[in-house]
């Protein structure tokens, strides 16, 4: 569905990621794990266009440079770590700004398919009693869970995210994962995401993007990855067992 050819982000003379090559398919959760300074987000937003690359990204194999935008919507939803609101939008508002790809102009109404799939996603968020809440009253969880939502209300078939669930304490961390979990159920669909917390690697993956220094060290089902031997390489530590210890006390 979405491939990845010999990418390749430069700030300056700091080189993010270098030649990076890896292909998603249809029903994978492809988790982009290691370090700080990987090159994991970089990578990220080379794809949403947030940051100029060498190589390239496509879809089903069309450059995802020759898309227009509206086009590129609706094929890929786009999910930072960081969503910020400081005016007073109702959550409904927020979620809706996710059909502007099927609008036919700037200034047309809600699109004829629109308000079915704002419904769909406020449900599946449960976000359905906060639709007129102000996003300015939300905590970090809740606003999180309305930006999901948007990207929802989009109807994407591929969902890219840079750490969904950063700074969530555990429940929203597992609402978001399972809220993702639920959306990739559907056929037709995969997800591309950043995930710094192992353990949620392990669970919701399928497959995993071991990242090194803007390399990939190693790519294919989440078991193959994330080895000890593998991760100890990347880490520089015993990550098994430095997770083993963590959960002894439970």
């Amino acid at each position: 569905m979405l491939s990845a050819e010999h990418i390749t982000v430069r700030y300056g003379r700091l080189t993010a990621v270098e030649d990076l090559s890896f292909r998603l398919r249809e029903g994978e959760w492809l988790m982009l794990a290691g370090p700080n300074g990987a090159g994991k987000s970089s990578l990220i937003e080379a794809a949403a266009r947030g940051v100029p690359c060498e190589g390239t990204f496509r879809w089903q194999g069309e450059d995802l440079r020759s898309l227009k935008p509206a086009l590129l919507a609706r094929r890929i939803g786009f999910l930072s770590q960081k969503n910020q609101v400081t005016y007073a939008y109702t959550v409904e508002e927020v979620v809706s700004l996710g059909r502007y790809a099927y609008r036919a102009g700037l200034f047309s109404g809600r699109d004829g398919d629109g308000g079915a799939a704002v419904e769909r996603a406020l449900e599946m968020t449960g976000l359905t009693a906060l639709r007129e809440a102000s996003m300015l009253t939300l905590s970090g969880g809740e606003t999180q869970r309305v930006f999901l939502a948007q990207v929802f209300a989009q109807e994407p078939r591929v969902l890219v995210l840079d750490e969904p669930a950063n700074h969530l304490d555990l429940n929203y961390q597992k609402q978001i994962f399972s809220l993702i979990r639920r959306w990739l159920d559907q056929p037709g669909r995969a997800v591309l995401s950043v995930v710094h917390d192992l353990s949620l690697a392990r669970r919701f993956g399928t497959h995993a993007l071991l990242m090194d220094h803007g390399k990939g060290i190693a790519r294919g089902p989440i078991d193959e990855v994330m080895t000890p031997e593998l991760l100890r390489r990347v880490y520089g530590m015993d990550v098994h067992g430095w997770m083993r210890e963590l959960l002894a006390p439970w």
